[in-house]
């Protein structure tokens, strides 16, 4: 009987949250399924350079970093079509309309529970 695959095996993820607790469990979390997360960053410039140099399939994006709003990286995001989830205390209403869609992990969360949205991502993406 072949070994399964880890969930997330071969995801590159890149983490976009100033927080850093929680930043770095979410990082393990995704290790736990594979997942190698490329970037680690709670700096908007910083997140908008790596974007520009690639290298990763999915973001998990905060929407405030540091008092400066993050909608540009997800704009971007979304012209090049890399998905990604909000993870932000800010509520549905205060996200403009274009990321609607957008998967949104409210503060507090456990990052284990939320793992499966990107999983779902992730697969969609490259299936």
């Amino acid at each position: 009987m072949p070994d399964e695959q880890p969930a997330l095996a071969g995801c590159r993820v890149l983490i976009v949250e100033d927080e850093w607790f929680l930043a770095a469990d979410l990082q393990v979390a995704l290790k736990s399924l594979g997942a190698n997360v490329v970037a680690l960053v709670g700096d908007l410039d910083e997140a908008l350079d790596l974007l520009a140099n690639g290298g990763f399939d999915i973001a998990v994006v905060d929407i405030n970093l540091r008092g400066r709003l993050a909608f540009s990286i997800a704009e971007r995001l979304q012209q090049r079509g890399i998905p990604f989830v909000f993870a932000t205390g800010y509520g549905a209403d205060q996200i403009p309309a274009q990321f609607a869609g957008v998967i949104r992990w409210e503060k507090p969360f456990e990052p284990h529970e939320l793992l499966k949205d990107l999983v779902r991502l992730w697969h969609r993406g490259s299936g």
